[in-house]
């Protein structure tokens, strides 16, 4: 099989192990489910066509081992015989379409086009097909990631199945790095500066890849797999910021002056983590600055408070503010210590997991050297499906902002 080539001779020791790992999911469910119970999720972007390839590499290497071969893993005369379901949409752009229907071509996929919405389309396909499983694309940080496992069955109200996630654990940089290393087709919008593709309605090319935009010329854009920022990904597509959430973006970026008559009157609280603050070691200057800039701008500070370095402290405090106000501050309790613990604070207040996010490691491990260590790091982990890094020029420290799912408010 030359996916399995491709990837057992490269030197990125990353890859080849994301690609074990996915390829063991992979064969996992081949165990459990019948050819006849599973199906695959395609639709045409970068993450199912990694997808794609490695359930052809692992449903080979699974009959490789059923059959007890001697290990020639030659893919003469191979054929996928995984279901693929494709919702076709009238909102798709027109390469995604394309591209599908030649993968499919390609690789003789049995293809169930689909052209209602996804919940009804999928209610139809598994009362017409013994269908259990389904393989999906999904990595941490899309939205439709929150709360899943690699094996996690469907949601209370949809049709019942198991949602399969090989790539769970994949970052913006292996996707890119399976592509090419392997060195198969992929849709052409990313070569022109797509980095993450929705509908027409809400995806445009990425601006951190743009070449020129002058008036006189269209702008040009390098490849999706030059973004050197792969938290960066999702810059591509239209946001539908809350009133606070922009202003959120403003104060932590220029932090420059509004009218509080335009915008509306906005409250806040601040809220400070630290034992050392309420042992009397530390003085919070923060605290000061932080209200002086957020009146300056408008703003009212309701509340002010401290609390310890203590996840349920810190939980039950978020929880309290962010009920009574457009956006929650917190700081302080942050770092490579068993006692930093306002992250798992507020995923806790908000009511999802931790997460590891591997660029938010690697941007930790640029800032703080090797006091990051790689998974034993717990400040490379975030709320899951609700975490946007925020970016400042001047700030070395990381700032994340993160949407309360059952409200507008800011945290």
């Amino acid at each position: 099989m030359e996916i399995d080539k491709a990837i057992s001779e490269s030197d990125d020791r990353r890859l080849r192990t994301k690609y074990n790992n996915a390829i063991y999911v992979i064969q996992r469910a081949l165990a459990l489910y019948s050819i006849e119970e599973v199906a695959f999720s395609f639709n045409g972007g970068k993450d199912s066509t990694v997808l794609l390839h490695l359930l052809r590499a692992g449903f080979f290497l699974h009959k490789v081992e059923q059959s007890h071969s001697n290990g020639d893993l030659s893919d003469c005369g191979f054929t996928f015989p995984i279901r693929t379901i494709y919702f076709e949409s009238s909102s798709a752009f027109p390469e995604i379409n394309s591209f599908t229907y030649e993968i499919a071509s390609d690789y003789n996929l049995q293809m169930d086009i689909i052209r209602q919405d996804f919940k009804s389309g999928l209610e139809a396909l598994l009362k017409a097909k013994p269908i259990r499983a389904i393989f999906l694309g999904v990595r941490i940080g899309d939205p439709t990631a929150i709360g899943q496992e690699q094996f996690s069955p469907s949601s209370p109200g949809w049709p019942p199945f198991m949602r399969v996630n090989p790539i769970l654990d994949w970052s913006y940089r292996d996707v890119w790095a399976f592509l090419l290393t392997c060195k198969v087709q992929y849709c052409s919008l990313y070569d022109r500066g797509y980095t993450s593709i929705g509908s027409t309605h809400d995806t445009v090319p990425n601006a951190l890849l743009c070449i020129n935009n002058s008036t006189n010329s269209k702008a040009q854009f390098r490849p999706a797999y030059l973004l050197p920022d792969g938290r960066l990904e999702r810059a591509g597509r239209v946001k539908k910021f809350s009133t606070a959430s922009g202003l959120f973006l403003d104060i932590n970026t220029d932090l420059k002056s509004m009218d509080p008559h335009q915008n509306g009157i906005f409250t806040a609280s601040v809220i400070a983590v630290g034992d050392e603050i309420l042992f009397g070691t530390v003085e919070d200057q923060l605290g000061l600055a932080l209200c002086r800039k957020l009146h300056s701008i408008g703003w009212v500070v309701a509340h002010i408070s401290i609390v310890r370095n203590d996840v349920d402290s810190v939980a039950e405090e978020v929880d309290r503010r962010k009920l009574a106000n457009d956006m929650v501050f917190v700081y302080g309790g942050i770092g490579p210590l068993p006692s930093d613990v306002t992250v798992a604070g507020i995923a806790k207040a908000l009511g999802v997991r931790l997460a590891p996010d591997e660029e938010f490691e690697e941007y930790l491990r640029h800032l703080i050297g090797e006091k990051c260590a790689g998974d034993r790091n717990e400040m490379a982990q975030l709320p899951e499906g609700i975490t946007e890094l925020l970016h400042h020029e001047k700030l070395p420290v990381p700032l994340v902002c993160v949407q309360d799912p059952t409200s507008d408010a800011i945290v």
